[in-house]
């Protein structure tokens, strides 16, 4: 009896101390795409929404522009995922400028809604004597739906605006290189929500119809031309469904344990069989 007790509570509390480490675990698990992208990025930034180059997170695009200009890229962004966008401008040589110059850097989703950052140094201003200035900015993680009057960020391409200001007039049109990258962390199904959407928010993405007529034409679709290197995920699997099936397992093996604690040895031997 005293052996099977022990086995019982021994059980239940592995069971309990994997319910709760696992998903502490699992919480800032680093997403395939941010480390399987190793080759360099672009070399030039688009000056527009519509003309942003393309970059995929764990990639590099560099960009050389004047002060003055705004710079825009894109890259993907799935269900789960929390991504940081981080940028390093070179600055003018120090002798050529005349003061500090504020940098900044945007995020946008694919309806090109500004995203706020959860935290990270968004904007920044470099003193005249600075070589570089750094940006971060760290979103919010990106979910499978939202209410149509909230800006949650949802699955689709996002835009990084690179921006200077409260500089003298003097400086405007020197030369500086910009870095840009972007890291991810899947936080798998802790953000994960009822539903999903039609199609990811990404640059001209069409109805089913004539995203059928595309491939049935052998051309790749918007969406897929935007997608990230393992393709979008469906939207309806997330790990939620893991720790649902784990939540069921642990509850049985709870009232196994229970009943096992409590049931006793049946009718005592000093008991006489009569009664």
């Amino acid at each position: 009896m005293r052996t099977a007790r022990m086995l019982a509570t021994a059980a239940l509390a592995g069971a309990a101390l994997l319910g709760l480490a696992a998903p502490a675990a699992l919480a800032d698990t680093p997403s395939p795409s941010a480390s399987s992208s190793e080759e360099a990025g672009p070399t030039e930034a688009g000056t527009t929404f519509r003309t942003a180059a393309r970059f995929l997170p764990g990639q590099q695009a560099t960009a050389q522009a004047a002060t003055g200009d705004y710079l825009y890229w894109v890259f993907p962004a799935d269900t789960g995922e929390r991504p940081t966008v981080k940028a390093t401008v070179t600055l003018p040589d120090a002798a050529l400028r005349h003061g500090p110059a504020t940098w900044r850097i945007d995020v946008y989703d694919g309806l090109r809604r500004r995203q706020p950052c959860m935290y990270g140094m968004q904007s920044r201003t470099a003193a005249k004597e600075a070589a570089t200035v750094e940006l971060a900015c760290v979103l919010r993680p990106v979910r499978t739906s939202a209410d149509a009057w909230a800006d949650d960020p949802l699955p689709g391409s996002y835009y990084v605006r690179l921006t200077t200001g409260d500089l003298p007039d003097e400086d405007l049109g020197q030369p500086f290189t910009a870095r840009i990258g972007t890291d991810i962390v899947d936080k798998g199904g802790a953000y994960a929500t009822d539903g999903s959407l039609a199609a990811p928010l990404v640059p001209g993405a069409t109805t089913a119809d004539q995203a059928k007529a595309d491939e049935d034409a052998g051309r790749k679709t918007a969406v897929e031309a935007a997608a990230p290197e393992d393709g979008w995920s469906s939207g309806w699997w997330s790990d939620r469904w893991i720790w649902t099936l784990a939540g069921g397992v642990l509850a049985a093996l709870a009232g196994i344990g229970g009943y096992a604690l409590t049931r006793g040895t049946g009718r005592p031997s000093r008991v006489p069989p009569a009664v």
